[in-house]
């Protein structure tokens, strides 16, 4: 069973990836194929920061360890997506014009909490393996509570985004919300 979880969980979390890829090469994507990828990366990046924040709360409510051996898995699809959704506004919408997209994180606050999420992201990862965990000992779970403020960033990105319909926003808002309270400890008291 255990050598089945890790390449199951990693094969599920294609799974959008394979769809984006698939409506790409199909020519499916709508009248806006550019936005209908950034959106779809954006979105999954968010799913998995969802994902992730969920195992801890998971193990403490189940007492089931498997939670966090799926955690690093998933925490690195959310810097996949994020990369994507990322590379889709750089490469694709802008072209590499770096003046454009300067100008855009300097002047528009959405892209700026996002792309600064993004690079929150990179010390995680390279921080993510189990070598790394044991040369940064108490240092790495400081580090890697970056997450929640990546959180928080990437719930900000999408809502300032929608200028119209802020229901999707809000449900991802408030569930990364509820999955940081959970991770609240209350002391007992008698």
């Amino acid at each position: 069973m255990k050598s089945f979880l890790k390449p199951s969980i990693f094969t599920l979390s294609l799974i959008p990836f394979i769809i984006i890829t698939y409506k790409i090469f199909l020519n499916k994507l709508g009248p806006e194929p550019v936005k209908e990828i950034t959106h779809f990366t954006g979105e999954w990046t968010l799913i998995f920061i969802c994902l992730t924040l969920s195992m801890s709360p998971l193990k403490r409510f189940t007492n089931f360890k498997f939670w966090i051996k799926i955690r690093r898995i998933l925490g690195l699809f959310v810097f996949f997506y994020a990369t994507l959704h990322l590379l889709t506004y750089i490469v694709i919408d802008y072209r590499l014009d770096w003046s454009q997209i300067i100008d855009d994180v300097v002047k528009k606050k959405y892209i700026f909490v996002g792309f600064t999420a993004w690079l929150l992201l990179v010390p995680l990862v390279l921080t993510s393996s189990q070598r790394m965990m044991i040369l940064l000992k108490k240092n790495w779970n400081k580090l890697h509570k970056l997450i929640y403020v990546i959180a928080i960033f990437g719930s900000l990105h999408f809502i300032w985004l929608s200028k119209t319909i802020f229901f999707k926003p809000l449900i991802y808002s408030l569930i990364i919300l509820l999955l940081l309270l959970l991770r609240i400890r209350f002391k007992k008291t008698i």
